[in-house]
């Protein structure tokens, strides 16, 4: 037995089909991820991406009280994105930069 089922077996939840659409979204994004042998960064940064989404939608819910408390999330998970994917970013600017010097 999974991880992840024994957490929804304790939460009372026998199937996934009672979830909703966004925690069963999650729960097979996990289920995703647990099943892979590695993990690789491209994985990582989806599953940030997913993150940032789902607290971003949390905030856009008036019925959402402790918005504050996703603050501290939302940085990390922002960070830890940014930090992956701006070697990309620099990369991309270069060649940009390149591109325009061989064109002159």
């Amino acid at each position: 037995m999974s991880i992840l089922s024994r957490i929804l077996e304790k939460k009372g939840i026998k199937d996934i089909t009672q979830l909703d659409t966004e925690e069963r979204e999650t729960f097979e994004h996990y289920q995703a991820i647990l099943s892979k042998k590695d993990i690789s960064v491209e994985d990582l940064k989806h599953f940030l991406q997913a993150q940032i989404k789902v607290i971003e939608a949390k905030w856009k819910d008036y019925g959402t009280q402790s918005k504050a408390d996703l603050i501290p999330y939302h940085v990390i998970y922002r960070s830890l994105l940014d930090i992956i994917t701006s070697p990309q970013a620099e990369r991309e600017q270069l060649e940009k930069y390149l591109t325009q010097l061989h064109t002159l």
